[in-house]
């Protein structure tokens, strides 16, 4: 029986101070003046817009991305919470981030974010080393990254996630494990530590730079992994490490939870259980576009939506799974019932192939891969893509 999930809000700023030559988000250097609250506006009708799309849910998360939210003022991030508060709701309990990057920082903007409503910060250091920086072509040093931490410290957030990649170009095991340890030193609560990948549409992929040969790169995963387990820090997903709350807003797409999304080139997903229809949809990607969409014509009952596609019964295993299968104890077997209206008998003859290489656990109580299996996650998904 197809149920409704949790909601979560994701709100895209799409500004950045620079491009980063890995970055393959639909993110824009600007040069000139930020139209910030041309923007917010927009934001106000896109989410008036999808707000039948609650069907009564209040709000369990809300998540700035970018671009570089953290660009905007306190102010303007305040008016957009406000709002969503009015017109959806929220738990008592949500949890609130805001993507910053060091080099955004001020102390009276960050005391202002936290007096505004957000409750968790996620700061992208990427790097403590400034020679790694400079490849990676973050715009702050190693000095801003440490002070962007500090910073936020003493404007009152203690939920902070520190975002830090690896396997960087010329990176070595100590440089990488220097990099873990500094980042430990702060006693975040939250860890995204991930390997840098080249993606299309990026500098990097037109000019790769050159990165750690595979046999260091697995070197580098197997003593953080040790490191972080032996700081304490619990590994849920297959980059992210918490010993304090996980991270809620990320959990829910995991789960296969419904989200609303507003701002250029913002996604949703959204369940329907009376028409029994699961679809996503995405907004104009262009920050021009998306500012001028109300006044344009418009396909769609909201006219910043740029297309939607509805998922078929035949798209959900593998939907459900692109997902689940990341969490390092997967979700429970009745979420794939009630989030995607199947049994999990849909899920055969290839769940009990996987089984026999030791690939999947068995399904109940949980639908998880094993620890092999997430170390070969794409074969195991592909299994259920052909």
């Amino acid at each position: 029986m197809l149920c409704l999930p949790p909601l979560s809000l994701y709100i895209h700023i799409p500004w950045c101070v620079r491009k980063c030559p890995y970055c393959d988000f639909n993110s824009h250097q600007s040069d000139t003046e930020l139209p910030e609250t041309e923007y917010i506006d927009a934001l106000i009708q896109d989410l008036n817009a999808d707000a039948e799309l609650a069907q009564g849910r209040k709000l369990t998360s809300i998540f700035f991305g970018g671009g570089t939210p953290s660009l905007f003022s306190a102010h303007s991030i305040g008016r957009i919470l406000d709002h969503a508060e009015q017109r959806i709701g929220f738990e008592p309990d949500i949890e609130i981030t805001l993507e910053a990057n060091p080099g955004t920082f001020e102390q009276a903007r960050f005391t202002d974010y936290r007096r505004a409503g957000v409750n968790r910060l996620s700061i992208g250091i990427q790097s403590f080393a400034d020679d790694q920086l400079i490849a990676l072509g973050r715009i702050h040093d190693s000095k801003a990254a440490l002070k962007a931490v500090d910073t936020a410290r003493r404007a009152g957030f203690d939920n902070l996630n520190l975002d830090l990649m690896h396997g960087l170009p010329g990176q070595s095991l100590n440089a990488a494990m220097a990099d873990l340890d500094t980042a430990l030193g702060f006693n975040p609560e939250h860890l995204s530590w991930y390997q840098l990948t080249i993606e299309p549409n990026t500098v990097f992929y037109s000019a790769p730079p050159t990165l750690p040969i595979e046999d260091t790169l697995a070197d580098i995963q197997d003593a953080g992994h040790e490191r972080l387990t032996t700081a304490g820090f619990d590994r849920y997903e297959v980059s992210a490490y918490a010993r304090g709350p996980q991270a809620r807003h990320n959990l829910n797409y995991w789960q296969f939870g419904d989200y609303l999304g507003i701002g250029a080139g913002a996604h949703s997903k959204i369940t329907q259980p009376q028409q029994s229809l699961i679809f996503r949809q995405w907004k104009t990607r262009q920050p021009e576009r998306y500012l001028s969409a109300a006044n344009s014509p418009a396909r769609f009952t909201n006219p910043y939506i740029a297309g939607r596609e509805e998922l078929t019964h035949a798209m959900l295993p593998l939907e459900f799974l692109l997902n689940a299968l990341r969490l390092t104890d997967g979700c429970p077997s009745d979420y794939f019932t009630h989030r995607t209206g199947l049994t999990t008998e849909a899920l055969e003859p290839q769940w009990q192939q996987l089984l026999e290489r030791a690939l999947v656990n068995p399904r109940q109580p949980n639908i998880a891969a094993t620890a092999l299996g997430q170390r070969f996650l794409n074969d195991v998904l592909g299994a259920f893509s052909e």
